[in-house]
């Protein structure tokens, strides 16, 4: 199978028509979700609520025909999967939560599909559907194939203190961990030991090198009970964690040695050989994109790149595929690339996808766009028509990718002050000059207006 691909649609459609079977051996997926709505608003049903509740988010599901029409579909089938969404709907009703998990299944069903009997899928959600997703996806890969739920702390508790809150701070993602079987790729992960640990464990260091080290026990135990060797050393003799000729070749090797006359010999063991301390399922290390992070896009939920890289390191190998089915700023796809995996993005969004072709250049240069292809991008004048007459805000996006620009912050929101996007640059000017050039998007006929409306933006800014 092709890799490398970026494809522009729906992941549902893409994945039914282009991914084959067992061709996947990781699956990363973080679906939008607005996790920020109020929590109550995301359990009532549309009939119980005023129609100014029901707006909808660019992150969030919401219940209506489509998702429906999902959800009938997925029941009909009369499997595992179909009895947990009628499960969920005698529990929750017909929510905006429901809308998420009906429009959730059938894409985890595909995504099973795909996976390799060696595969491993990660769901990045939040404490708020993070329990209905794991039924979801016991459901799908059965209870036996949940690997481990991941903790990872995004932020600091202060900043959900808000004033009056009557609640904990929510500070922590979910990594919901499945495995297509027994038979799934695993790469044991370590972190550094704490400076408590390296205090007592650690607590000398050698003057000729400057490495920490401690002095561990080497006895046998259990004794003879449990199989050790009895012999002597430094005129000792107990029972030893290792074979009579081991010992003497750490002896030989300086490795083992006698403190001080009459007591028991210990080994010499160097932090700098230690691999770290296996990684357990609470993720504290690895910060969220912040303002000054250089690797910050400016996409909302951007995850940071230490994040994904840990994942890939856990559960591939070089040589490997990726997929990433709503990738977004592709930190999913920035990773495979940079550690030797192949890779599938797919986007519904033109701005994502752009985004990505955006950041792939500029972190690996303008000859990276030969090694990958897009997928769905308009190729010919009346597709880019197309796009334009039915989602003007999609045919913007794409339009910019095109130049290698950013759509402005503000043009979602309107009132884009003539300003569609940006193309920032340096031009050998003094150190932290940079300079921009704006771009204005119509489609259809070119009239004198447009151009005056853009040179009074240009000399405005």
């Amino acid at each position: 199978m092709d890799t490398n691909l970026l494809y522009y649609g729906d992941n549902l459609d893409v994945l039914r028509r282009h991914v084959k079977d067992e061709s996947v051996d990781l699956v990363y997926l973080d679906p939008p979700f607005n996790s920020n709505a109020n929590y109550n608003v995301l359990f009532a049903e549309h009939g119980t609520r005023a129609a100014a509740q029901i707006q909808a988010f660019e992150d969030s599901w919401e219940w209506n025909e489509e998702a429906a029409a999902t959800y009938q579909e997925t029941v009909e089938h009369g499997d595992e999967v179909a009895n947990a969404l009628r499960s969920f709907r005698t529990l929750i009703g017909t929510s905006d939560m429901l809308a998420y998990l009906s429009m959730m299944a059938p894409r985890l069903v595909e995504l099973h599909r795909i996976l390799k009997p060696t595969g491993s899928l990660y769901l990045h959600c939040d404490p708020t559907a993070s329990h209905y997703l794991k039924l979801l996806l016991d459901a799908i890969f059965g209870p036996a194939r949940f690997v481990n739920e991941i903790v990872w702390q995004r932020t600091s508790a202060h900043s959900d203190a808000r004033q009056g809150a009557k609640h904990f701070g929510r500070t922590n993602d979910s990594l919901l961990y499945y495995a297509k079987s027994d038979a799934y790729t695993w790469n044991p992960q370590h972190v550094g030991h704490d400076v408590d640990y390296v205090r007592v464990h650690y607590p000398h260091v050698e003057e000729a090198t400057g490495r920490h080290y401690g002095l561990w026990d080497i006895t046998g135990p259990g004794g003879a009970a449990k199989g050790n060797p009895s012999y002597e050393i430094f005129g000792i003799t107990k029972y030893w964690r290792y074979s009579e000729s081991n010992m003497h070749q750490k002896i030989d090797a300086g490795r083992v040695i006698q403190p001080r006359p009459g007591t028991v010999p210990r080994e010499i063991r160097y932090l700098d050989d230690s691999a770290g301390a296996p990684l357990g399922t609470n993720w504290t290390d690895i910060p969220p994109i912040n303002s000054q992070a250089k690797e910050r896009l400016g996409y909302p939920t951007q995850k940071p790149l230490a994040l994904l890289e840990r994942i890939l390191s856990a559960s591939s190998n070089p040589g490997d595929v990726v997929l990433d089915p709503f990738c977004g700023c592709g930190t999913a796809v920035d990773a495979a690339q940079s550690m030797g995996r192949g890779w599938i993005g797919i986007d519904i969004t033109h701005l994502a996808v752009g985004l990505i072709k955006h950041r792939l250049t500029d972190r690996y240069g303008p000859e990276i766009a030969k090694t990958y292809r897009v997928v769905g991008e308009p190729t010919k004048a009346d597709d880019a028509a197309a796009l334009a007459r039915d989602d003007p805000f999609q045919f913007q996006a794409w339009a910019l990718g095109l130049v290698g620009a950013r759509l402005a912050s503000s043009a979602r929101k309107g009132g884009d002050k003539g300003i569609d996007g940006r193309l920032y640059f340096h031009d050998g000017g003094s150190p932290g000059d940079t300079k921009q050039i704006v771009f204005s998007v119509k489609a259809g006929h070119l009239v004198p207006t447009y151009l005056r409306d853009l040179r009074g933006v240009i000399d405005r800014e």
